[in-house]
């Protein structure tokens, strides 16, 4: 098995308010167990645990990432609720060159649950002239 050019992150130390259970565990073990069914993902991604991801008002927290991609970190989602949505997006996320999509082309409860999306590549903002002078 060769290195793996996408990644999902799932934070391991997300809890729901009120429950002792951290959701995240059995999150990484859905999406590894869907992932593992499809060829194209199975080729393209890793899913990991992460100890945190700062989400912590919006459990459970999921990243994507890649090389030259756009990041993307997605909260308030749940084992068994939310995995095709992830899964889905994973496909999604694979076929975009620069891993950028609207809101309102991100499957599902994803639409509405994202938390962050990052640039894959920083640029320097033009000075404004008034700013300059």
């Amino acid at each position: 098995m060769g290195q793996k050019r996408l990644r999902i992150s799932v934070c391991t130390s997300c809890k729901v308010k009120g429950a002792s259970a951290r959701p995240g565990y059995a999150l990484i073990d859905e999406l590894r167990a869907g992932i593992a069914e499809m060829p194209a993902l199975r080729e393209a991604y890793e899913v990991a645990g992460v100890a945190c991801m700062a989400g912590c008002d919006s459990p459970c927290t999921v990243g994507f990432h890649g090389q030259g991609k756009a990041s993307y970190l997605f909260g308030d989602l749940e084992p068994g609720a939310d995995v095709n949505d992830l899964l889905s997006f994973a496909t999604q996320y694979d076929t975009l060159h620069d891993g950028w999509c609207s809101s309102v082309d991100r499957p599902g409860k994803l639409r509405k649950s994202t938390l962050a999306r990052v640039p894959a590549t920083l640029f320097e903002a033009p000075q404004r002239k008034e700013a300059a002078e």
